[in-house]
């Protein structure tokens, strides 16, 4: 398939464009292009053409089964979608005055009495715009509270060692000094190792509970209070929440701030780079932190307030705010039973796989998991030589997208599997016995796994080669 660049040819186009009916302006000569910008030139059948070709070669769950691990990759309402696209919500403009847009900010204030209700929290904000964003930010309000306490020593996060990696990442964007406590037997914190690590330079902890191998931390209380009695506070990942909402609270189990994707849990198509959403919850103590442009209500109508300490702006205006439509219909629709069903059944349909699975392969922990689980192909690969990415690409061609490949770093050929609450259990059914035929095939067929995928547009790629020698735009 051709670029669209490769497409163009000089002087084709479409008009798409009104004349303009508004005096023209020009731009001061310093701030302008110096060379012509290059777009294609292509005719409207050709776009068309073009990215509805784009769309056959693309997998999403329109298209089928979608189990990967610590995404939670889930069928969302299209009703959602549809009031997200209303012209009151869709229409406006970040600069309008407070008073134009009451609805939009009673939005906001809705979502965020809601959401604190789910993770126990007193306050939110709603600009960070993702994940590992609403890390980040959780990290700075957790540096400025020591700061304005005049406690500069603490320059430690302990971090466990099945983290997600972008938790020591954000530490360390935060300026803090990561430090790994390692795992039990069991998959989850070594406690005694945690406490050999806390000391008054510990500035806090990032967990997310249940944990990347889906497990949940029988100890998480005895865990948060360490970390509070030597003077830190906990961060909770909120990637995992899908597995917890309506059934436990991060703020009950000792957490102090939290960030949840709205785009994973929360009604909002996941992937393909955006838009996401990863608004950050605290306890009152930390409110004073947050970020600008805080909601509140005055007096009957809606206000934007400035948090006294705040640590500033972390992303332009308020956040992604139709995301937070998004989020706000879906809690709206399902209310708080299906709060709590949807979080019951992405734990039974994660133990159903599991269990169907654990006949044949390797389970990485065992006993009842949540949401999700590891399986290791280590055994695998050594009997046959089939690798768990072999796995993953046989899958492509048999029309599932592979698991999580190769995480946590703590389970050796891991593959990790989320089937989340919107599948059913004839879908399950079918996973389950395509991969008890991958593991049958790989007993006598190790070369065709390398090969694979044989049916898919583009075959097997060089990873390495692409990811050290980036080629990242177009040579005209």
């Amino acid at each position: 398939m051709n670029l669209i660049f490769e497409k163009s040819r000089t002087g084709r186009g479409c008009s798409i464009l009104p004349k303009s009916d508004v005096p023209m302006y020009s731009l001061d000569d310093k701030i302008t292009r110096k060379t012509e910008l290059h777009l294609p030139q292509v005719a409207e059948v050709d776009i068309s053409r073009h990215y509805t070709q784009l769309i056959k070669r693309t997998h999403g769950l329109n298209n089928g089964f979608y189990p990967l691990g610590s995404c939670t990759m889930k069928y969302n309402p299209k009703v959602n979608e549809e009031i997200a696209s209303l012209p009151a919500f869709k229409k406006i403009h970040p600069l309008q005055p407070a008073h134009s847009v009451q609805g939009c900010m009673e939005v906001i204030a809705n979502a965020e009495k809601y959401l604190c209700e789910i993770s126990g929290m007193d306050s939110m904000t709603f600009q960070p715009a993702a994940g590992a964003h609403g890390e980040l930010t959780g990290i700075l309000m957790i540096k400025a509270y020591h700061e304005a306490r005049g406690d500069f020593k603490r320059t430690k996060i302990i971090v466990p060692d099945a983290a997600h990696g972008t938790n020591p990442a954000s530490a360390t964007m935060g300026n803090f000094t990561t430090v790994s406590v390692p795992s039990n037997a069991e998959g989850c914190v070594d406690i005694e190792k945690l406490r050999e690590l806390v000391g008054d330079d510990t500035a806090g902890l990032m967990l997310t509970n249940p944990n990347t191998v889906g497990i949940f931390d029988k100890n998480i209380l005895e865990i948060t209070k360490i970390i509070h009695d030597a003077g830190g506070l906990n961060y909770y990942d909120g990637a995992n929440l899908n597995a917890v909402m309506g059934v436990v609270r991060p703020g009950d189990m000792g957490f102090d701030v939290v960030h949840m994707n709205l785009h994973k849990t929360f009604s909002t198509p996941h992937g393909g780079g955006g838009p996401g959403s990863g608004p950050v919850g605290c306890k009152k103590f930390l409110a004073p932190f947050m970020p600008v442009y805080h909601v509140v209500e005055r007096d009957g109508s809606y206000d934007f307030d400035m948090p006294v300490q705040t640590i500033g702006s972390v992303k332009a205006f308020y956040g992604n705010f139709l995301v937070v439509v998004k989020a706000l219909t879906y809690i709206l629709n399902i209310g708080a039973e299906g709060i709590l069903e949807a979080s019951q059944n992405a734990v039974l349909n994660a133990n159903y796989m599991r269990a169907l699975l654990s006949k044949t392969y390797d389970i990485a922990f065992d006993g009842i998991c949540m949401h999700e689980f590891v399986i290791s192909l280590e055994g695998l690969k050594k009997n046959t030589g089939v690798s768990a990415l072999d796995v993953a690409k046989m899958l492509l061609d048999r029309g599932i997208h592979p698991p999580t490949m190769y995480f946590p770093l703590i389970v050796h050929e891991a593959l990790m599997f989320e089937p989340t609450e919107t599948e059913s259990k004839e879908t399950l059914d079918e996973a389950v016995d395509l991969l008890l035929s991958i593991y049958e095939a790989a007993q006598n067929n190790e070369e065709q796994f390398h090969q694979a995928p044989l049916h898919t547009p583009v075959r097997r790629l060089d990873e390495v080669g692409a990811a050290r020698n980036l080629v990242l735009r177009y040579q005209f």
